[in-house]
């Protein structure tokens, strides 16, 4: 890959995440916590970082604060020299009066950005998906194929296809047409757009300029993909499943990527962090993922029965079972309680005698002595949020101080 510096990435973590709700109810998607210690953009932005790309913007705009306030405290460092930075960007209506219309628009509001940067290329990526990517194999792609714009794809089962916009390419990968949410009969594999891209920086400057004229939802997905491929522009597609990352083990999927939009796919993508060959390991320190220091002491652990489950630091366990389950920082379990295939995030208490059953309990929340969730849905449906999946949501409680 050419210096970094001639790459410029910007990362869309504006979207609502309705699906997602009641996760989302005070946070936007892209904030929501995973994995005991990370958030969901905390995968695009390792991924771009150990992929040696230092110049990034993040494009924020519902529910925002939580975000800002995660990239202030994790992700802003002192630069070595002054093109190395993350910085968040509000919508600065600069073009319009109106919030961002669509992904296309969100970077053409913020156009000025990439007129003072001068990159060659612009690599626009969503921050609301969990995977590995070596972005510098993509970029080494998108210039050996001398692209103006490169999308990265997905295979995936064809009976999937109505959830994404689907990308057909000839032998040499150049994309001959995009369709949005498609349904398929007779066709068992498909290649899906992961909604990251490489563009070429003119290029995509000419490209959003002419979509603002027109009238449309201002989307790369919906509009400006397929319009290009209808031009016949220079627009080739990266098979995800062909990238290599340092150091997989054997036992992990090769090409791991989920979109975790709906508390289903939230809940399950957690659960494949699990197990002696869990899909998604994330002990690599050679592609690490990073996640913010919080000043907690170690987890402490007395009289208790933990099996197949993450324990992050400053919780405390005592004389409590735990069983295929998640537990953020902070978490206290007092003694009979059961926990077992449930997501708690980070700064909850569970008080004694309670069961919990694949549930997912949302930070700072007190649960009383004594409490069953998860055993009967009728009940959970009155006091939370029961997912049609017949998951268990629990909202997020009310932030309290906390010393460590």
């Amino acid at each position: 890959m050419r210096n970094n510096i001639e790459i410029l990435a910007m990362v869309m973590a504006g979207g609502r995440g309705e699906r997602l709700y009641p996760l989302t109810s005070e946070r936007t998607k892209p904030s929501v916590p995973f994995g005991g210690k990370y958030r969901i953009i905390d995968f695009a932005l390792s991924n771009l970082i150990n992929s040696g790309i230092y110049s990034i913007y993040v494009l924020v705009q519902y529910k925002s604060q939580s975000l800002i306030e995660h990239i202030r405290t994790t992700w802003i460092r002192e630069g070595v020299l002054p093109k190395h930075f993350i910085t968040v960007v509000p919508p600065q209506m600069r073009k319009t009066k109106e919030w961002y219309r669509g992904t296309a628009d969100s970077v053409f509001q913020n156009i000025n950005l990439i007129y003072d940067s001068q990159p060659k290329y612009v690599a626009i990526f969503g921050g609301d998906h969990v995977y590995r990517m070596n972005i510098k194999e993509m970029v080494d792609f998108h210039i050996y194929k001398n692209a103006k714009l490169t999308v990265a794809v997905i295979p995936l089962f064809a009976e999937k296809a109505k959830e994404f916009g689907i990308v057909d390419f000839n032998k040499d990968f150049r994309i001959n047409e995009f369709k949005e949410k498609p349904t398929y009969i007779n066709q068992k594999t498909v290649y899906a757009s992961m909604g990251n891209y490489i563009f070429n920086a003119d290029f995509l400057i000419d490209v959003l300029e002419e979509d603002a004229k027109r009238k449309s939802s201002h989307d790369f997905g919906k509009d400006i993909i397929p319009y290009l491929v209808k031009k016949k522009e220079k627009i080739y597609a990266y098979d995800f499943s062909k990238n290599k990352i340092p150091c997989l083990k054997s036992y992990e999927d090769k090409y791991y990527w989920r979109d975790v939009g709906t508390i289903y796919n939230y809940f399950d993508a957690n659960m494949d962090l699990l197990g002696k060959t869990p899909k998604l390991d994330l002990d690599n320190k050679d592609w690490p993922i990073y996640a913010s220091n919080l000043n907690c002491p170690p987890a402490y652990i007395k009289n208790s029965q933990v099996e197949n489950s993450l324990i992050c630091e400053g919780s405390k366990l005592i004389g409590c079972k735990i069983k295929n389950s998640i537990l953020g920082r902070g978490i206290v379990v007092d003694e009979n309680c059961i926990i077992e295939d449930s997501i708690i995030l980070d700064f909850c208490h569970i008080k004694k005698g309670s069961y919990i059953k694949r549930t997912i309990i949302d930070r700072f929340n007190f649960v009383k002595e004594n409490t069953y969730i998860g055993y009967e849905p009728k009940k959970d449906k009155n006091n939370y949020y029961l997912d049609s999946s017949g998951i268990v949501v629990v909202k997020r409680g009310p932030r309290k101080i906390f010393y460590f």
